[in-house]
């Protein structure tokens, strides 16, 4: 739970959005914290709703709809923190993040468990030919037959991209009897009993079920294409719960069409509609060895608790604490509060010099620093200062004016 530490800025004061019905985690982990302006929306905003609703806001949470492009941030002159409630980030412009001081956190490991089990599930009703069998048992039409149905254990897992979720769904594949391979651009420890493959191609030649766990690249851009296809198993199943991006779905159509594929699991899209209700189109529609679902891989209560709770921590750290671990933007720094201190925050642009210029400044003027942590990333970098309580509001307007500033901020 949060801590009710007292800061400068008074708690009443700060101003803080919620997009696309985040969790009510996020809203009670700040409303115990004495932060009273937190207003929750359910659905995205456009960029030009947006342009309007971030003026006065200091924190914002969003998930995958809503695009917090660069002209947003410019226009956000308040915005301290960006809180993406998912795994990826790609909805944030991280340069124009990073250019205005702004921390961008995520929650890479919350939902791992929701997707990895979903995928299981999804493995299970395709190779078991569940989808035709409950269509006709919903239509009065009994069809008990073994044709075509297969159990997962030894059957062989191909999982492209052994990350997060990757490798826990290489665990829960084991532990169903599956032989499991898999590949990754980077050389990555494979846990129990799985191997890796030397290429993309190799793994497509030996898989049953492959599975796809890869951000939104230019390099994983349809991975899986027409080329690519034609190196699957026959009747392999293939499962995307990664970005909509990486499978050229007319290709994928085809390849289900003539039989080559055995079957799809698909949950996430090229275009996904804006919100619930909308109308929704895929090529892959219509086919009965072919799973559908509308971006559901890490939307469970367990998931958005954990995530709710995750990012909302490291927000609240960031906004009372100055912590930026965890942040994709700010470089990273945890550090112990000093008793007796004022503590100030200051970013700046990654120069030579700035860090002399804020001591000789500081020095100059009798200012006593009794603290200091610096960390820089290739953009910027990150200053705390921990100075004298009766010299504080002095040296706010002394780092300021140092050059190559970027943002300052009293945290205490």
């Amino acid at each position: 739970m949060a801590d009710k530490k007292i800061t400068s800025y008074p708690k009443d004061k700060i101003n803080i959005l919620f997009l696309e019905n985040i969790s009510d985690v996020a809203v009670k982990y700040f409303n115990a914290a004495g932060y009273v302006n937190v207003r929750k929306l359910n659905g995205a905003l456009s960029e030009e709703e947006l342009i309007k609703a971030v003026k006065d806001v200091h924190l914002i949470g969003i998930r995958s709809k809503t695009q917090m492009t660069a002209k947003v941030i410019d226009a956000a002159e308040k915005l301290q923190a960006i809180g993406c409630f998912c795994i990826g980030t790609n909805q944030v412009d991280l340069k124009a993040a990073t250019k205005h001081g702004i921390a961008v956190y995520n929650a890479p490991y919350s939902n791992t468990r929701s997707v990895a089990e979903l995928v299981i599930g999804a493995a299970i009703i395709l190779i078991r030919k569940i989808i035709d069998k409950n269509i006709a048992a919903h239509k009065g039409i009994w069809m008990k037959d073994a044709t075509g149905s297969y159990e997962l254990r030894g059957k062989t897992l191909g999982i492209i991209g052994y990350g997060n979720i990757g490798s826990q769904l290489s665990v829960l594949a084991e532990a169903l009897g599956m032989k499991v391979i898999f590949y990754d651009t980077e050389t990555k420890l494979p846990l129990g009993n799985a191997s890796d493959c030397n290429s993309l191609k190799e793994l497509l030649n030996k898989s049953d079920v492959v599975s796809l766990h890869v951000p939104d690249l230019p390099s994983t851009r349809n991975l899986i294409n027409k080329t690519n296809l034609k190196y699957f198993k026959k009747g392999a199943i293939l499962i995307n719960y990664a970005r909509g991006e990486v499978v050229d779905l007319d290709a994928l159509a085809k390849y289900l069409k003539d039989g080559s594929l055995g079957g799809a699991a698909i949950d996430v899209f090229p275009w996904e509609p804006e919100k619930n209700g909308d109308t929704f189109t895929s090529p892959l529609q219509g086919l009965s060895n072919v799973l559908l679902t509308p971006h559901i891989g890490g939307s469970t209560q367990e998931a958005q608790h954990n995530i709710g709770d995750d990012v909302s921590a490291k927000l609240f750290n960031y906004l009372e604490k100055g912590i930026s671990s965890g942040s994709l933007t700010v470089p990273a720094l945890s550090l112990p509060p000093l008793e007796g201190t004022h503590r100030i925050l200051h970013i700046h642009n990654n120069v030579p010099g700035v860090l002399s210029e804020i001591n000789t400044q500081l020095s100059k003027h009798k200012i006593n620093i009794l603290g200091q942590y610096l960390k820089t990333n290739d953009a910027i970098g990150y200053v705390v200062l921990d100075v004298d309580k009766g010299l504080s509001k002095n040296a706010v307007e002394l780092l300021k004016k140092v050059k190559a500033t970027i943002k300052v901020r009293v945290l205490y």
